[in-house]
């Protein structure tokens, strides 16, 4: 086969879409070698993309209109290049693509847009709607992130189950391997790590609920920190005034721009990882967290069970109180804790990236036997 990948996410977006297309690239490329890749990208492809033999950078003849390039004038270059399926990593496709009779996958990651507008500017929504709805329509088969986005896809959309396939995403392999104390002391004088802490992991903001972590904080055993990673936005202001107003300064470390290798000893360290996320279209952060070893408390509401498995502890997202009794029963319970990890090691086998690579190319085979 000759599969063709929109690459704009995974060479300019280090974070949950660019994540996600470098995954899907890496392991079909790794899994799958006997096929051909090509990725039509406007820059070049990062350094571990780049050592991927497998992957041939497609780029747009001028550097005029780049925009329109992709996502109009990439048809033509993907009739030249006799492309047998196009996949759309990240909720588009390119218009016309139906007309050019080019065989097409397109990644739905979720349409929370859709259940949470006041988180997004309304211009936002509108370019999101009708690009996700066209792609929808349009796509020969969609791939949703996760049961939850199947569910809207259907509900807002009225889009028929039959066209939709779930395929899960991995993380980051680094993140499977145990740190050595070594590393885990080097990496702790590096961020100035404290002896104890909760973690928690994602942009900082208002979807993602910080504030009810600071809450909660409150009432959660003084010599426990909380360590924060993420970027940053406006909504931060609104989170260091409540850390100001309960004077929790000096319990709540904030790091950013933390390189992908340096994350699995500082998740590895931590007491339990958090996730109170109003809503998710699945929550990789969780993922990388059964992985390390840490238990695990999310909120429930969205995709976050799927992820975080039975396990797991989930909490209202608006419950603080909730949240800090439940991260005390986990501190003050050696053999919860244990009993968390070990059951989120057994979990989280279902995210094998061997068994998501035959996941999506069998959704890839659907598409090209009714072509």
């Amino acid at each position: 086969m000759r599969i063709a990948f929109d690459g704009k996410r995974a060479v300019q977006n280090f974070t949950g879409l660019g994540n996600y297309s470098r995954f899907v690239l890496e392991l079909l490329a790794q899994q799958y070698p006997e096929n051909e890749y090509f990725v039509y990208a406007q820059k070049s492809l990062p350094p571990g993309l780049a050592r991927l033999n497998k992957l041939e950078l497609c780029q747009p003849p001028q550097k005029k209109f780049n925009a329109l390039w992709r996502s109009y004038g990439v048809i033509k270059d993907l009739q030249r290049d006799n492309i047998s399926l196009y996949h759309g990593l990240s909720n588009e496709l390119p218009f016309g693509i139906t007309s050019a009779k080019i065989p097409s996958v397109v990644t739905i990651h979720d349409l929370i847009f859709l259940r949470f507008p006041e988180f997004y500017p309304l211009v936002d929504r509108i370019i999101y709607k009708y690009k996700f709805k066209y792609a929808c329509e349009n796509a020969s088969r969609i791939i949703a992130v996760s049961e939850q986005t199947k569910e809207d896809i259907i509900s807002y959309f009225d889009i028929s189950e039959d066209k939709i396939d779930v395929v899960y995403q991995g993380c980051n392999k680094v993140f499977q391997e145990p740190s050595s104390d070594e590393l885990k002391r080097k990496i702790g004088r590096k961020y100035k790590l404290p002896k104890q802490y909760l973690l928690q992991v994602g942009t900082i903001e208002r979807r993602k609920n910080l504030l009810l972590t600071i809450k909660a904080l409150r009432n959660i055993p003084r010599t426990i920190k909380l360590v924060v990673i993420g970027k940053e936005t406006t909504y931060l202001k609104e989170v260091k005034g409540l850390i100001a107003q309960y004077k929790l300064d000096r319990r709540v470390i904030f790091l950013k721009d933390v390189p992908v290798e340096d994350l699995p000893p500082i998740y590895q360290q931590a007491q339990i990882f958090i996730y109170p996320s109003e809503f998710e279209g699945f929550g990789i952060p969780i993922i990388e967290a059964l992985h390390s070893g840490i238990p695990v408390i999310a909120a429930i509401g969205s995709c976050l069970e799927e992820a975080g498995g039975p396990d797991s502890s989930y909490i209202h997202p608006h419950d603080d109180i909730q949240l800090s009794w439940s991260v005390n029963s986990i501190l003050n319970n050696p053999d919860l804790s244990r009993k968390m990890v070990e059951k989120g090691f057994e979990y989280v086998k279902k995210f094998d990236s061997t068994e998501l690579a035959k996941k999506l190319m069998s959704t890839y085979q659907k598409v090209l036997d009714h072509a």
